[in-house]
C-alpha cells in the first residue's frame, strides 16, 4: 500500500468533519454563537466543499380565530338527606291511613305538626309541637330546593305543615275527612320551607 494513501484518507476525514461543522453553525441562531466562545470560529470550508444550507424562511399559516364557549354551569343536585330525615320520613310514610284528629300527637291519630313532631322525634330530633313554631327552626329552603325530609308550611299566617318526600309530593295529616296521606305540594298555598 501506498505510503500518501494513508494521508490522503486523514486530510478527506479532516476536509468531511469541517463541512459538517460549518453546516451546523450555519445553521444555529445567531445568539448561540456568542462573545462568550470567540474560541470557537467556524472553519473554512475549502473552495471545492459543497455550499452551506440555507436556512428556510419562516412559513406564515393563517390562523382562524375559534369561538370559546361559555362555561355551563350546572347546578348543583341536591344533598341527600341525612340518616336521621330519611328516618324521619319513612316514621311518617308508615303512618299513612291514620285518622286525623286536631291536637292528636300519634301514634295512632295525628293532626298536621303531631305528625311532623312525632316522625322527627323518633328519629332521634326534638321539634315543637306546633306547625307555627316549626316554621321558625331549622334553616330556611326554597321551594326549588326541597330535599326529602324537609319540613314545608302551608297558608299564610302558617296553619298547615307536612313532611317532603320527593318528586313534589308530602306526606300530611291533612283534616278531618282526610287519613295521613301523600299529596301534591302545590295542592295548598306554599308558605316556607325549613331544614332541620
Amino acid at each position: 500500500m501506498p505510503k500518501h494513501l494513508p494521508a490522503l484518507a486523514t486530510r478527506a476525514a479532516i476536509v468531511a468533519s469541517s463541512t459538517a461543522a460549518a453546516a451546523l453553525v450555519g445553521l444555529l441562531p445567531a445568539t448561540t454563537a456568542s462573545a462568550a466562545t470567540p474560541a470557537l470560529a467556524a472553519p473554512v470550508a475549502p473552495a471545492s466543499a459543497a455550499p452551506a444550507a440555507v436556512p428556510a424562511a419562516p412559513v406564515s399559516v393563517p390562523v382562524k380565530p375559534v369561538a370559546l364557549a361559555a362555561p355551563v354551569h350546572k347546578p348543583a343536585a341536591p344533598a341527600a338527606p341525612t340518616a336521621a330525615t330519611a328516618s324521619a320520613v319513612q316514621n311518617a310514610l308508615s303512618k299513612l291511613g291514620a285518622p286525623y284528629r286536631w291536637g292528636a300527637e300519634g301514634p295512632n291519630a295525628f293532626d298536621c305538626s303531631g305528625l311532623i313532631q312525632w316522625a322527627f322525634k323518633n328519629a332521634g330530633i326534638s321539634l315543637p309541637r306546633t306547625s307555627r313554631a316549626q316554621a321558625g327552626v331549622g334553616t330556611p329552603v326554597a321551594k326549588s330546593d326541597l330535599r326529602p325530609g324537609d319540613l314545608v308550611f302551608f297558608y299564610q299566617p302558617v296553619s298547615h305543615a307536612g313532611i317532603y318526600i320527593g318528586d313534589g309530593k308530602i306526606v300530611h295529616a291533612s283534616n278531618r275527612k282526610d287519613p295521613v296521606k301523600i299529596s301534591e305540594v302545590d295542592r295548598m298555598p306554599f308558605n316556607s320551607a325549613r331544614r332541620v
